[in-house]
């Protein structure tokens, strides 16, 4: 665990315009000893945490990523130095008080060191400030760490889409939903 040396030398604030270009070149790639099963049913689903060997490499195409409408995107930065280490990209939806969690990504070199929770509490407090009610995220069923991460940071498994990822390079995975309270 880094000392609070580390920890206190990154600083989170709003992206600038120019910013977004290295916010989106930030490696959000995984490695992942363990995937969730999913098995649905007529009744519901159920998700089993499956260890997979070798362990599994994500790498996310630049086609895939994105939020559709950036303009109505805010995107809070964590920078070690003048270089972004983090983001989290969020959209608000006013219709339903929901604030989405659009994209959250830690360069590797950064992880484990308490980026991505800091960033969510950010992003979290600017949904609070907009009025939003509940936080949304999606998340592939082979990303079981993100899901241990995102439930120690209070979010709840509240679907999953079978077909969202079909036509993609990423068939055959499983769309979870997760959300909170804020």
């Amino acid at each position: 665990m880094p000392g609070p040396d580390l920890a206190a030398a990154v600083v989170y604030r709003p992206a600038l315009p120019g910013e977004h270009a290295a916010v989106e070149a930030i490696d959000n790639s995984f490695t992942t000893g363990t995937v969730l099963e999913v098995t649905a049913s007529d009744e519901g689903f159920r998700l089993r945490e499956t260890p997979v060997g070798p362990p599994l490499r994500k790498v996310y195409p630049q086609d895939e990523e994105g939020v559709e409408d950036e303009e109505d995107a805010h995107v809070i930065v964590a920078l070690s130095g003048d270089e972004p280490c983090g983001a989290i990209t969020l959209t608000h939806a006013e219709w339903n008080h929901r604030l989405v969690i659009a994209d959250l990504r830690v360069a590797p070199a950064h992880r484990g060191r308490g980026i991505g929770p800091a960033l969510m509490e950010h992003g979290l407090a600017h949904g609070r400030q907009l009025g939003a009610r509940t936080a949304w995220l999606e998340v592939t069923n082979v990303n079981a760490p993100a899901v241990r991460v995102y439930r120690r940071m209070g979010f709840a498994l509240c679907g999953l889409d079978t077909s969202l990822y079909r036509g993609t390079v990423s068939e055959g995975e499983t769309a979870l939903f997760m959300s909170r309270p804020l």
